[in-house]
């Protein structure tokens, strides 16, 4: 009798150790849910998008991809000029570091108030829109410091100073006009320009960037380059020159003059001055 009442009381022994086993189990689980639904909801809290990000993804990325490569859902958009002529224009790949439209002699990368002004004024000819009014202050320095995430060399690479620019009071002068004629066939302008400044120069069609594609020389007499059209637009550009095209620098292949006066006949060119 006793040793039945014994294994019986193991039994319920044994149970009741099952059942305080299955609620502390339980009663763990839940805690343990609770807490993780906790930090996340805590977390979830603190989660801080990139305002860069944000704003390159609602603005930029469908031209120059998510990868800032210059891969976007656009692709490739073709630019028809008056005289016919058909340009490809390719959004900018950011992941070389490579600027055309710069203050920095060549070589350098951009300082921050060449993409402000990028940002702000965009660029005419290649469908790339202003945002000076479109986009704060904050917002803009956002973006211009979430595009130096996708190039090494804006970590690997000092910074360069902006080249000074002061126009002289006799830039579009019929004399500095004259000049700058000279220093247009001097520097051989009309391989690729073309005599009358066109585009249409004998080594136009040879011409490519640095990633292999084709790039048509710019046609003068359609307007304003895409720097813009004011005499240090164009001064700033034949010192800089384009990297990553065929144009190249003159800072030390002309002097200041010189190229003051390549300024003339440029504008001369464009129609800008008589």
């Amino acid at each position: 009798m006793i040793e039945k009442e014994g294994k019986e009381m193991e039994e319920i022994w044994k149970r009741s150790n099952h059942i305080a086993f299955i609620v502390c189990l339980t009663l763990l689980l839940s805690v343990l849910m609770e807490t993780g639904q906790g930090i996340k909801n805590a977390y979830a809290g603190d989660v801080v998008v990139d305002p860069g990000k944000k704003v390159f993804g609602e603005r930029c990325m469908v031209c120059h991809g998510d990868k800032g490569n210059g891969k976007g859902p656009a692709g490739i958009i073709r630019n028809s000029e008056k005289g016919g002529r058909i340009l490809l224009v390719r959004p900018r790949d950011f992941t070389t570091g490579v600027f055309r439209f710069r203050s920095t002699p060549t070589g350098c990368m951009p300082v921050d108030n060449d993409l402000l002004r990028l940002v702000d004024l965009g660029i005419p000819r290649s469908f790339m829109p202003p945002h000076k009014d479109k986009l704060s202050p904050e917002e803009k320095k956002a973006v211009i410091e979430y595009i130096k995430t996708f190039a090494k060399r804006w970590k690997e690479e000092s910074p360069c100073e902006a080249i000074p620019v002061k126009q002289p009071k006799y830039v579009g002068s019929r004399s500095s006009i004259e000049k700058g004629l000279t220093v247009y066939k001097k520097m051989k302008c009309w391989e690729c320009h073309g005599d009358d400044g066109r585009g249409g120069g004998g080594k136009a069609d040879k011409i490519k960037d640095d990633w292999g594609n084709p790039i048509p020389p710019f046609n003068f007499t359609s307007g304003a380059l895409k720097r813009g059209g004011t005499p240090e637009d164009v001064y700033i550009t034949f010192t800089t020159g384009l990297d990553g095209t065929g144009m190249p620098s003159y800072e030390d292949s002309l002097n200041e003059e010189e190229r003051w006066d390549l300024v003339s006949y440029t504008l001369k060119l464009m129609g800008l001055v008589k």
